[in-house]
């Protein structure tokens, strides 16, 4: 089994996978960085989810004729800047958060002076500005490079419209954010469905390629059951949140109480996001939980039946 990977903080050499190059990035692709991919074909190349590597760099060492945006996330789209006329395809729900800052911000639903604060990051951190030249493709859509494919898998959860990619003839699947991380899913936007993530990773389990790779920490695995078994792990983390969540609520506990407990991040760790990524991911698992007669609203909060 091989990770892209360099545990010491340094960039790795980039990785290739038949017309497939991983662009590695220090700390194994760890948030705010992540992993590029570089995709070649005979008549067109695609860079996949320019990131912090990217602008680094100062592009890539071939011309680029299209970029893929998985979603729109500012470490998916901080090189993007360096390419103002290089078309860009996502799918539809990521088109306008590409397009505008301003949505790419809304999107986590921040209280108004995080998103403040949030909005200069994005700006002056991740150099995004918006891009003009947006096109659309949905689940299926196929990108015909010259002697390569790169196909669309629509893979909601994380975001609404968040897409993976699959290469051929190489047998590549890009998974993006469903990255197989120890943290597990993220599902903490406004527009994340932990139903659809549930439904995505359940689609991935069908899928068989040569290569698995991620945005972020694992790089690329290349054995079918590794993959499936840091899925299994991946998706754990889910069940587990149930169980804290209802070892919680053997005691009537308010929205505010869950929030503070915290569903996804340690006690100690303060993110801009961190208030607004728990409030959702909260809210999500209470009306599953709730959904499976797990769970009863209470007058003012919620208790487990």
């Amino acid at each position: 089994m091989t990770r892209a990977r360099q545990k010491d903080g340094r960039r790795g050499p980039d990785m290739q996978y038949g017309g497939v190059t991983l662009l590695t990035s220090p700390g194994g692709g760890r948030y705010p960085s992540g992993n590029s991919l570089l995709i070649r074909g005979t008549e067109a190349n695609v860079l996949v989810d320019p990131s912090l590597e990217v602008d680094r760099r100062g592009g890539v060492d071939v011309p680029v004729e299209l970029i893929a945006v998985t979603h729109a996330h500012e470490d998916h789209v901080a090189g993007l800047h360096l390419f103002p006329e290089v078309p860009v395809v996502v799918h539809p729900a990521e088109a306008t958060a590409v397009r505008d800052p301003e949505a790419l911000v809304s999107a986590f639903g921040m209280a108004d002076a995080d998103a403040a604060v949030f909005r200069h990051q994005v700006r002056e951190t991740f150099h995004v500005r918006g891009h003009g030249p947006v096109d659309t493709v949905d689940d299926g859509a196929v990108l015909d490079l010259g002697r390569r494919s790169v196909t669309v898998v629509h893979l909601p959860g994380h975001t609404a419209g968040h897409c993976g990619l699959l290469v051929e003839p190489d047998g590549f699947l890009f998974l993006g954010d469903v990255d197989l991380t120890s943290f597990g899913p993220y599902y903490g936007d406004l527009s994340s469905s932990l139903d659809a993530f549930v439904a995505s990773i359940e689609r991935l389990r069908g899928m068989d390629a040569r290569w698995y790779g991620t945005s972020h920490h694992v790089g690329v695995l290349d054995d079918r059951q590794a993959f499936l078994d840091a899925l299994d792990r991946f998706a754990a983390v889910i069940d587990r949140r149930d169980e804290t969540l209802l070892q919680l609520l053997r005691q009537p506990r308010t929205l505010k109480d869950v929030v503070a407990h915290r569903l996804v991040y340690r006690p100690h760790v303060q993110l801009l996001f961190t208030e607004a990524v728990e409030r959702r991911t909260a809210l999500l698992h209470l009306e599953r939980l709730e959904r499976h007669g797990r769970v009863v609203a209470t007058g003012d909060g919620y208790l487990a039946v």
